[in-house]
């Protein structure tokens, strides 16, 4: 091997051999230089006023001076361009089932490779990855890996899809965008956890490589947004609106419930019709449990009595897949037939149980296909979470 090259190392807990196995897979030899692009370029900004650059990556719209950063605080300005500072950089990597990101309609039981990187282009003060997405320290971004590394890593351990998450992968999307492209190559799927908070240009080049994404719905009012995110309604609805309508992209949707501030049934049910009318009534949505965090350390959790409520009244409404999450509960986590009302998939939190669909997703009992998009036979990764470490 030579002297000059890094040797990378991928390890992991095979999931196919026993759990406690630990396996060390040589993927392939690299030049550093590979893997560090501390300043990557962009196209997604122009010169303004003063010298400055606006980035037109987000509805923020940063007006930038000279080594400025954006409020993501990972693209800024070099040399009278926008850059992206964490391209080929990791706050971390993880094996998790697919069900976490969460995505219960799109290839049910299998693992997906997740990670994120650092900043975030919203600021909400309840957010429950802030270590990662607020931070300002690069070192956060202690992991590396190259987009073809990636698509190698997924290979090795058998995930069918990776994941864009833990903070919004619209601000490292150069990144994303590359990784997905290798990964398709290996015919592994892509997979964003998103806000939506972007503007219409580089929404059509980011979703364009991805197979599913699950979009954060934060809330439903402005005011909402504005006071405990730090942006817009509407750019979020633009976004499901687009992909729903205008890709072959899986769409998910969460909403995380916070006591006292986006729980009210008006709010709920006026969310519930504009899904229903605007969108259609198969797009699955999950009501998860808000825990103290961040900046809401004095909130009360979610009780399962409220997000119980927030189902029932988006299943009145009309939605055909409403489930409940970040708690324990069978009967509200499980997939019906949406004509025959049988059960299809029982989950007990990420374990999956009965599997009652055909080998081409429809309902074994009337026939009627399931939305979403399925393999033949569901995945046996279960609950467990495996991370990853490149060396």
């Amino acid at each position: 091997m030579p002297a000059t090259a890094d040797c990378l190392i991928l390890i992991y807990t095979d999931p196919i051999k026993d759990s406690n196995t630990l396996s060390i897979v040589l993927s392939r030899t690299l030049s550093p230089m590979t893997i560090l692009k501390p300043q990557h370029p962009t196209h997604y900004w122009h010169p303004v006023e003063e010298g400055r650059v606006q980035c037109d990556v987000c509805p923020h719209q940063c007006k930038l001076k000279e080594r400025q950063r954006g409020l993501c605080y990972v693209r800024g300005n070099e040399a009278g361009e926008v850059v992206l500072y964490s391209y080929g950089h990791s706050s971390g990597f993880c094996i998790d089932p697919i069900e976490k990101k969460p995505l219960n309609h799109f290839l049910p039981g299998t693992p997906v490779l997740s990670f994120g990187t650092a900043g975030c282009n919203l600021s909400c003060k309840f957010c429950q990855n802030w270590d990662m997405s607020k931070s300002r320290q690069m070192d956060t971004l202690a992991s590396q890996a190259t987009p073809e590394t990636l698509a190698n890593a997924c290979v090795k351990t058998h995930c069918r899809s990776i994941a864009y998450t833990y903070n919004d992968p619209i601000i490292f999307m150069e990144y994303a965008i590359d990784v997905a492209k290798a990964c398709s190559e290996q015919n592994i799927k892509s997979v964003a956890v998103s806000a939506g908070f972007v503007m219409p240009a580089p929404r059509i080049e980011f979703f364009q490589h991805m197979d599913a994404a699950n979009i954060d719905l934060k809330g439903f009012s402005e005011k909402f947004y504005r006071k405990f995110c730090g942006g817009h309604l509407q750019n979020v609805l633009d976004t499901l609106t687009y992909l729903v309508h205008e890709t072959n992209c899986w769409v998910e949707i969460t909403n995380l419930i916070i006591p006292g501030e986006n729980d009210n049934q008006a709010e709920l049910q006026a969310m519930s019709e504009w899904i229903r009318d605007n969108l259609n009534a198969y797009v699955p949505i999950h009501f998860t449990a808000f825990h103290p965090d961040y900046k809401m350390l004095q909130h009360p959790r979610t009780p399962l009595e409220t997000l119980e409520r927030a189902r029932r009244i988006a299943l009145d409404c009309g939605l055909k897949h409403v489930y409940t999450g970040n708690v324990a509960a069978i009967d509200s986590g499980s997939t019906y037939c949406s004509h025959c009302k049988q059960l299809l998939i029982a989950r007990d939190q990420y374990q999956l149980g009965r599997w009652n669909l055909d080998a081409h997703g429809r309902c074994n009992d009337c026939q009627t296909p399931l939305a979403g998009k399925f393999e033949a036979e569901p995945g046996h990764w279960g609950a467990r979470r495996q991370p990853l470490r490149f060396t």
